[in-house]
């Protein structure tokens, strides 16, 4: 990858509500653990009422943060605090913690109803209790009727509400959510993700959710901690991170061209690469962003083309992308460009295909770094 592309951590990003003295209610952590060679060191501050999604590539340490959340990774250091009390020392169980695994992990052998009050009966309520609760939870999530169901018969979506359901029953000051969507096909993760979005805007404790998908971060959660290397990398409201990324893997998941450079006026320079014209005057270390949809390929070079951006690229591979084809191209400047299946079809483009690409400065954006 070009080295123009390398970004750093975004040390000027927000911490989120209470960035100064630690709040005294809701969540106040820094987890560091250690595990081989692989170290995690992430600060989290949640206020109640949040949404907070950890966003990030595989091996980035989310999981390990959830687990040190919940109590089933011991902390190698750093603190954890809940509306002001300590929990480092206190058992997964003893914690006011709710978790909704990636497989719900509900018991076969357990009733919908049964299922749900298992929470409630651990935290010392009586069977009656329990069972009223639960009917309670179920009937809130629309599972009244599927109460004597035993897993095996429910739907992916009823299963992962009553997940949600049993981890909602024993009144958790923090609410965990690993990847609760990954399991369920894509027509009932539309139903299930606006269903789930309702249910965590009234929790009025802390959520935290793990995910890799940018749509189920971008819809659930208020703000977004995208984590790298087991390092915070930027953190921010989905719409400032989707407009800023402040690097390639933020980029690529909000689906843009990013790259780092220098910049005099409208004039950013790309290290020893190229340069690119830009509709803001900056000045200094900047990162320049613009969507693959305003890229224009031609085989040609362009005769009497106005614009100023214009790089010779070789097409490295195609791939459909919805229902376009997103090219992949090498060459002065690396770049990720979308164009319909005709057009790509008339410039009879393929691997090897050398390539022309314009973008209008107009349709970039830069901003400092």
């Amino acid at each position: 990858m070009d080295d123009s592309r390398t970004t750093e951590p975004d040390h000027s990003a927000a911490s989120g509500p209470g960035a100064g003295d630690p709040a005294p209610d809701g969540l106040d952590a820094r987890l560091v653990v250690e595990r081989g060679a692989f170290r995690l060191d992430v600060a989290l501050r949640v206020a109640p009422g949040e949404v907070v999604a950890l966003l990030g590539p595989n091996g980035a340490g989310k999981t390990t943060a959830l687990r040190a959340l919940a109590g089933l990774a011991p902390l190698t250091d750093g603190h954890l605090r809940l509306d002001g009390a300590a929990l480092e020392r206190t058992p997964p169980e003893s914690r006011p913690v709710g978790v909704v695994f990636q497989d719900y992990l509900l018991f076969p052998h357990l009733t919908a109803l049964d299922n749900v009050a298992f929470g409630p009966r651990c935290h010392g309520a009586t069977r009656a209790e329990a069972r009223a609760r639960a009917a309670e939870w179920l009937g809130r999530l629309g599972l009244a009727e599927h109460a004597g169901a035993k897993p095996r018969k429910l739907s992916g979506g009823q299963a992962q509400r009553v997940a949600l359901a049993r981890a909602l029953a024993t009144g958790p000051r923090l609410l965990l959510l690993d990847e609760p969507l990954a399991a369920l096909d894509a027509r009932t993760r539309l139903e299930v993700r606006a269903q789930l979005r309702r249910h965590l805007a009234e929790f009025e404790a802390v959520a935290v959710l793990v995910t890799h998908d940018p749509l189920d971060a971008m819809v659930l959660a208020d703000r977004l901690v995208v984590v790298e290397d087991g390092r915070v990398v930027q953190e921010g409201t989905p719409s400032v991170i989707a407009r800023h990324p402040r690097t390639d893997y933020i980029a690529q998941l909000v689906g843009l061209n990013l790259y780092r450079g220098q910049a005099d006026g409208h004039t950013v320079r790309l290290g020893t690469g190229p340069s690119i014209t830009t509709t803001e005057a900056l000045s200094g270390p900047v990162f320049v962003a613009f969507p693959p949809s305003a890229i224009t390929l031609y085989r040609d070079r362009p005769t009497g083309a106005s614009a100023r951006n214009l790089w010779r690229c070789r097409v490295n591979g195609l791939e459909s992308h919805g229902d376009q084809v997103r090219a992949d191209l090498t060459g002065e400047l690396p770049l990720a460009a979308d164009l319909t299946t005709v057009a790509a079809a008339e410039l009879d483009l393929h691997p090897g295909a050398e390539v022309w690409a314009t973008v209008k400065a107009a349709q970039t954006h830069a901003y400092p770094v």
